[in-house]
């Protein structure tokens, strides 16, 4: 049995602990059955992310329109001012295969895909010269990988429309072409490159098995793989993703994108993926962040080692380079708003994946992706829970894992009032005095005993790190 089994098999307990004995044990032992049935055909995928991934995409600053000299430039920042605090991917967006797409807008009128003959999507060259000669992504994430990071790429699920087409074969099959594993229903509405693959027709396995054996010979260690989860939950080519990622030889980490993932969905993708979106884009503008945490509160017993409730990319710096939301500009959010964002990631145990241009970072923007504190939160707290909270008033609380640490962030959600947000120390496990410091600033704020108050201006939030004096 695997370690994870063990971990997971604790771990639902103590989530039922209030039911009935007898429920308990009987659904128990029937998810270790299927957990220990299960680790064979998964292999230990877990393993690969076990903290929340840190890292760049280049979606919210250049949208579809990347091209790889930027790619370096964001690489060679992050390998200097962020490495040394765990960010580590760097992840090219979409439609890296098109040679004349457009920003603002996909090109769908004429788009020049570059495909393989086996119909599998190659980087365009005049986009990433370093892939001429069919050599891929080998050499860019040589590159990537030589500054001490991870490189990843976005796809579409499903199998290109021109391949379909052109009845191209498919690698590892005899004789099967494209033309036979497609299915026109449930096309992505929004993008119309791939047709969905049958997951029942002979060949559709073998086709994913031959896109992430390409892959693994670029050396792509992340992957996001789009369209999977809303408006239907794609299980089907989920498992056939999780599948073809297992038999690659590569370990290679599974993001499934965009959200909604349905909560419904909860178990299957947390036995399949590493990390799923629970919206839609997240972009610099309150309401998106206000959307965000009403989603939250219905996944915190879903956030475990290895699988990760995902809160989208983070909207900050310099956005809109060449993207698909507004025009080249400084996040707009506020000091406070910008705060509470990354309070809300951090202390919610998200993937980090920062949007904006890294080189364009201003201080400010830098302070909030390098602060100690806060990531050690953020790579080592447990039973993340939302507190009972009143209109208007947010909190949610943390444990560290390594100590006696106690985590508590406080956020008024409100439009036009200032707040006085209390939270009772008994309900974080705390009895006696504490000692309180806020985590941005580093400042002792002094001792407590039985409730802690903090007055909170609208769309502000506080990060507290709490440590018991006496029982």
């Amino acid at each position: 049995m695997s370690d994870h089994c063990v971990v997971q098999f604790g771990s639902y307990l103590y989530r039922m602990q209030k039911t009935i004995l007898g429920s308990v044990l009987i659904l128990a032992i029937s998810m270790l059955g299927a957990c220990t049935a299960n680790t064979g055909r998964q292999g230990d995928f877990r393993s690969w992310a076990e903290n929340p991934p840190m890292g760049w995409n280049s979606w919210d600053c250049y949208g579809p329109t990347v091209q790889e000299h930027e790619v370096i430039s964001n690489a060679d920042y992050m390998a200097v001012n962020l490495k040394k605090y765990g960010w580590e991917y760097i992840v090219v967006d979409i439609r890296w295969f098109v040679e004349n797409t457009t920003r603002g807008g996909y090109n769908q009128i004429d788009p020049r895909y570059v495909l393989d003959e086996y119909g599998r999507y190659l980087p365009a060259v005049n986009r990433f010269p370093s892939a001429a000669n069919g050599k891929g992504f080998r050499e860019l994430a040589d590159y990537i990988h030589n500054k001490g990071l991870k490189f990843g790429i976005h796809i579409m699920r499903g199998i290109p429309v021109t391949a379909v087409e052109k009845e191209l074969p498919i690698k590892g099959t005899d004789g099967i072409t494209a033309d036979q594993i497609y299915s026109p229903d449930n096309q992505c509405k929004w993008l119309r490159d791939n047709y969905t693959i049958d997951a029942k027709k002979p060949g559709a396995q073998a086709y994913y098995n031959s896109i992430f054996e390409l892959y693994a010979g670029w050396g792509v260690d992340f992957i996001k793989v789009d369209d999977l989860s809303a408006p239907i939950y794609h299980k089907d080519e989920i498992e056939l993703i999780r599948n073809a990622i297992n038999q690659c030889g590569r370990p290679i980490v599974l993001s499934t994108s965009p959200g909604p993932t349905p909560i419904e969905a909860a178990v299957h993708v947390s036995e399949h993926a590493n990390m799923w979106r629970m919206v839609n884009d997240v972009w610099d503008s309150w309401r998106h962040i206000d959307h965000l945490m009403e989603v939250c509160m219905d996944w915190f017993d879903y956030i475990q080692p290895g699988t990760w409730p995902d809160c989208d990319m983070i909207p900050l710096g310099r956005l809109s380079i060449r993207g698909e939301v507004g025009e080249d500009r400084m996040t707009n959010l506020t000091i406070d708003e910008q705060y509470t964002l990354m309070t809300l990631f951090t202390i919610f145990r998200s993937p980090l994946f920062f949007g904006g241009d890294l080189p364009s970072n201003d201080a400010f923007t830098l302070s909030l992706l390098t602060n100690m504190e806060v990531l050690k939160m953020h790579a080592e707290s447990t039973d993340v829970r939302q507190l009972d909270s009143a209109e208007g008033k947010y909190a949610i609380t943390s444990k560290n894992i390594n100590s006696d640490l106690t985590y508590l962030a406080l956020f008024n959600i409100s439009d036009s009032s200032s707040l006085d947000l209390e939270v009772s120390l008994s309900d974080l496990g705390l009895s006696g005095s504490v000692t309180i410091t806020d985590m941005w600033s580093g400042e002792k704020m002094g001792t407590y005993r039985n409730t802690f108050v903090q007055a909170l201006s609208p769309h502000a939030s506080g990060l507290y790190k709490i440590e018991q004096v006496d029982p």
